[in-house]
């Protein structure tokens, strides 16, 4: 099979590799190298980069919706095109272009979490289960007929982080499934439960410790790593990145001992914190040069 696959981010590299395995990537399509530390220097996406490792042709166009960019996708010759995060909306004329199509892969149980952050919503939103989908795209956002779709749990204590390489993996192993059995019957999305994973605000992450506990230990996690949830302590902007329910009670913001604040109704432990420009370290470790006051 003639492969065009289209993706960016980390979430991307693992479904690459698998298909790089089993079948003929004619070209990787993915972001511009955008800016990045310090220095500011042009870095290239973590799919750039692996698909240059692989010996794999690139090309990250601005737009796709140019008449020389279409003629040039459609020159690939491709029999599908795979997309996982790849960050530009496809016009009708690169839809059409492959002769199977094009396959997206979407890390939730559409319809639920359509859009742009399905992983970090399904957490925030305390959902026990997602997944992922392989859906046969169409104009419309996610909105596309499904040809596979796998459920998973979410475990109680499971960041973004943790359920980003789950689904990653997960995607890989369906998409490979789904390439080798081609043509594959799809089955129309119902038009009942759909809801929209909006692309995450920063000004989402800072810490209302008078929300119930189960809120706030949902945002913590669904947060985590990026752009994490945040509290100030002692005028220092503190990232919370991993925590659990505890038991115990007191007014909204209270510390109640060792890392453990009290809620609206109930507390949450943080097991896991980042300080200004320091690493991620467990909550024993932050506590060795970090006083906490007696109310957040």
């Amino acid at each position: 099979m003639k492969v065009v696959f289209m993706g960016t981010p980390d979430f991307s590299v693992p479904v690459l590799d698998a298909i790089h395995k089993a079948h003929e990537i004619v070209a990787v399509y993915c972001q511009p190298p955008r800016p990045a530390g310090r220095g500011k220097a042009d870095r290239p996406s973590p799919v750039q980069a692996r698909a240059e490792a692989l010996g794999l042709p690139v090309r990250h166009p601005v737009s796709l919706r140019s008449e020389d960019a279409a003629r040039d996708f459609a020159a690939l010759g491709a029999d599908v095109a795979v997309v996982v995060a790849y960050g530009l909306i496809l016009p009708q004329a690169i839809l059409d272009a492959p002769r199977l199509g094009c396959l997206n892969i979407h890390a939730s149980l559409l319809p639920r979490w359509r859009g742009a952050a399905p992983i970090h919503r399904a957490i925030m939103a305390g959902d026990r289960d997602t997944g992922v989908c392989i859906m046969q795209m169409e104009a419309g956002l996610d909105t596309g007929p499904l040809l596979l779709r796998e459920a998973v749990g979410i475990g109680a204590e499971e960041t973004t982080a943790d359920l980003h390489d789950r689904l990653s993996a997960l995607g890989a192993r369906l998409i490979v499934e789904a390439l080798d059995r081609l043509p594959l019957p799809t089955v129309p999305q119902p038009a009942e439960g759909v809801t929209y994973a909006a692309k995450i605000d920063k000004a989402e992450a800072r810490i209302d410790w008078t929300r119930p506990a189960v809120e706030v230990d949902r945002l913590i996690r669904g947060l985590s790593p990026f752009p994490g949830a945040w509290t100030e302590v002692n005028g220092e902007r503190v990232k919370l990145l991993r925590s659990r329910l505890a038991t115990g009670q007191g007014a909204p913001g209270r510390v109640l001992g060792s890392f453990t604040v009290a809620c609206g109704s109930g507390a949450v432990e943080i097991t896991e914190a980042q300080r200004e420009g320091k690493r991620s370290m467990l909550a024993a470790e932050v506590l060795r040069g970090l006083i906490l006051p007696a109310s957040l």
